[in-house]
């Protein structure tokens, strides 16, 4: 029997904002409730949150809420073998393996019905490079000097000092981790001053990876200093450093930041 679910109704994390409201029952990896489909698809979420292929959003909402239509409108066999070649690497990185259920031999040759790439896997939608995922991903660096974290500074969205706690137990949440206190906002960029803190949090919740990474070195949490890119509601933090007062290019890049003119 098919159903049609409306994708608001479940809150599919994975596929909101992706064009249509509606989505078929069961889909396309045999989940039979909207209930099953959103658990299933929340384990995607860090490794999107890691943007190792542009349409592997696009690739994975045609398998777990595909659109509502008469019949089933696969992914193209190319849009699988490209999402799986970027994908796979940064899964394997921390001990998955692509899974069988996406075998990509399964889905059609490229044709009129089946849902291809949309985007160059080159070059975002503003013309810079698409970023490349890499299994080392938001570890904490060493300033080199306190100018070159100052031009890291003006080339980011924004920058912010934050504090994290570890949870005790997170039944619902991906994250492992919570904001403690005030942020300490040294550059919010686009955002409005209410703002970042919500996307902080959003990033917490779906970036796991690379919160893991951060924290490794400091399993109960600590004090970092991130810095990123605003695309659209996401967060995507690019460089960490851990706050501490032996770090002197740090400490002094901070300081310096009020007064400092960026070159451009």
């Amino acid at each position: 029997m098919v159903r049609s679910w409306a994708l608001e109704k479940p809150g599919m994390a994975l596929c909101q904002n992706i064009g249509y409201n509606t989505m078929r029952m069961p889909n396309l990896l045999g989940h039979e409730t909207p209930a099953e489909a959103v658990q299933q698809s929340a384990s995607w979420l860090p490794l999107l949150a890691r943007e190792c292929h542009p349409d592997a959003r696009i690739f994975l909402c045609s398998l777990f809420a595909p659109i509502c239509l008469d019949r089933f409108i696969s992914p193209c066999r190319s849009l699988c073998e490209s999402v799986r070649d970027s994908c796979a690497p940064i899964m394997s990185c921390y001990g998955y393996p692509w899974p069988e259920i996406l075998r990509c031999d399964q889905y059609p040759a490229d044709h009129l019905m089946c849902i291809s790439s949309i985007t160059n896997t080159t070059a975002d939608t503003a013309g810079r490079r698409a970023p490349q995922a890499s299994c080392r991903d938001c570890e904490l660096e060493e300033a080199s000097s306190s100018n070159d974290l100052l031009e890291t500074f003006c080339r980011s969205d924004f920058v912010v000092k934050l504090r994290l706690t570890r949870l005790k137990y997170s039944p619902v949440s991906l994250s492992q981790f919570s904001l403690a206190g005030k942020l300490d906002v040294l550059k919010q960029g686009p955002l409005l001053g209410g703002q970042l803190r919500s996307r902080i949090e959003l990033w917490l919740e779906r970036d796991a990876t690379c919160v893991r990474n951060m924290t490794r070195q400091h399993p109960r949490g600590g004090t970092f200093l991130v810095t990123g890119t605003v695309q659209g509601e996401r967060l995507v933090v690019n460089k960490a450093f851990a706050w501490q007062k032996q770090d002197k290019n740090l400490m002094a890049a901070a300081r310096k930041w009020k007064q400092y003119r960026c070159r451009n």
